[in-house]
């Protein structure tokens, strides 16, 4: 169990561990209350490919969240960032949603609409990819060989259950094509991490990654040399802790149970 003075920092990922489609999972509001009242830094990271930084903002403030743009890392800002540092001279393909696209717009990155014109294809989650957006995905990528992927989640947790994310777009790509992923960005990568600890300005070791998925949300903690906790309210079961090898520092069912005062007997180290 632990107090919030025992960290400098708390990042949270969103999707199944602050919200749950448009609900707010159990505790939040109190917890982040909590944290904010201790002087600590909140930072939100989420892998989600659909989200801008601005999106992101908006969509916690109406669940009650107050937060600032700079305590928000979404996958579509990442990317930007990554081609503005990286390969900024790119000329990208995308297959994703609006949000990617106005994120590398904001980096002053270059899209094209033309599978053979481009040097770089980005693939991001996309709700309503076709048979046709396949194809000039498989055309783009046999051309331009630079195959870079917002995310690794293969699957979102919604409200009703589950949706395809972004690697299991970008796998149907990789089999058409014939050629694998160049660059697999978002969470647990380092860049990743690099962007979370220039954000917060604190030690590796005084920050706590909470998030619901073992592969992504504690592989980054393990990975990088963050603490970690894992909240049951979204992809992730206890059981998956023997299955993956992958072991967070601690285990809750929700958020009620991160600090002490708020459920004393609630936070289990494992």
């Amino acid at each position: 169990m632990i107090l919030p003075n025992d960290f400098d920092a708390y990042c949270f990922d969103l999707d199944g561990t602050i919200y749950l489609g448009d609900k707010l999972l159990p505790g939040v509001k109190e917890t982040i209350h909590i944290i904010r009242k201790t002087g600590k830094k909140v930072l939100f990271i989420t892998n989600s490919p659909t989200l801008t930084r601005e999106e992101g903002k908006i969509r916690l403030e109406k669940m009650g969240i107050a937060t600032e743009l700079e305590e928000i890392l979404t996958a579509p800002y990442l990317a930007g960032s990554y081609f503005s540092m990286f390969e900024p001279d790119a000329t990208v393909f995308i297959i994703g949603e609006e949000a990617i696209r106005t994120e590398l717009r904001n980096f002053s990155i270059q899209t094209t609409e033309d599978p053979m014109k481009a040097t770089h294809v980005l693939t991001g989650m996309d709700r309503s990819f076709t048979y046709d957006d396949l194809q000039f995905a498989m055309d783009a990528v046999r051309n331009c060989r630079n195959f870079i992927i917002t995310n690794p989640d293969p699957s979102c947790p919604v409200p009703s259950g589950f949706i395809p994310d972004t690697l299991s777009l970008a796998k149907a790509i990789e089999v058409a094509s014939g050629q694998k992923i160049n660059k697999v960005l978002g969470k647990p990568d380092k860049f990743y991490s690099d962007q979370m600890v220039e954000l917060l300005g604190v030690e590796r070791q005084k920050i706590l990654v909470i998030g619901d998925r073992l592969d992504t949300d504690i592989q980054l903690g393990i990975a990088q040399g963050f603490a970690t906790c894992l909240v049951l309210t979204g992809i992730s079961r206890e059981a998956d802790m023997e299955n993956t090898g992958i072991r967070p520092d601690y285990v809750i069912e929700n958020m009620k149970h991160l600090f002490r005062g708020i459920d004393e007997e609630a936070m289990v180290k494992v």
